[in-house]
């Protein structure tokens, strides 16, 4: 199994999955609504958010029928602290 910063990146890596980050910044959400902006299949959307969920990027409640999507900050830390780290020394190189 990959790594969490791996996960998190590999997930990153897809449009639909950014977008759908973006959306869920306004507020949770489920798949159906998640889906409304996309061409393809909510089934594809599941997927989408199974890929975030494994990452740690959202989490997924359950309330009844309805199972509610959400942004968990805690997936992106890695990349946070990776790309802070890299920038640090990018910058002392620079001068």
């Amino acid at each position: 199994m990959p790594d969490p910063l791996s996960r998190a990146f590999a997930a990153l890596a897809d449009p639909t999955r950014r977008a759908i980050l973006a959306r869920l910044t306004a507020g949770e959400a489920g798949v159906n609504e998640l889906a409304e902006p996309f061409e393809i299949s909510v089934q594809a959307v599941s997927k989408h958010l199974k890929t975030l969920e494994e990452a740690g990027l959202i989490s997924r409640g359950r309330d009844a029928q309805f199972r509610p999507c959400r942004l968990e900050d805690g997936g992106l830390a890695p990349v946070i602290e990776w790309l802070t780290a890299h920038r640090r020394a990018a910058r002392r190189r620079a001068g």
